[in-house]
């Protein structure tokens, strides 16, 4: 199985579950910002912020790997 096939598949399967990844990814870093007294509240919010726009690009919705149509 090549690099591009594992990457297809694992694309389809973030698609296929944007929600389930997302909340995840959301769970995640309100656990580091918990552990850290919101020290990094604000580098944590972009994280959770790029990781939406990663996961609606593999959506085939937008971000920079999928810019919208004009």
């Amino acid at each position: 199985m090549g690099f591009d096939e594992i990457k297809n598949k694992v694309q389809d399967m973030v698609s296929d579950n944007a929600d389930k990844v997302s909340d995840g990814i959301d769970k995640a870093t309100d656990f580091i910002d918990d552990k850290t007294g919101g020290k990094y509240s604000e580098h944590l919010d972009g994280v959770d912020d790029k990781a939406r726009d990663f996961i609606d690009g593999l959506d085939g919705e937008k971000g920079e790997d999928n810019p919208p149509q004009s």
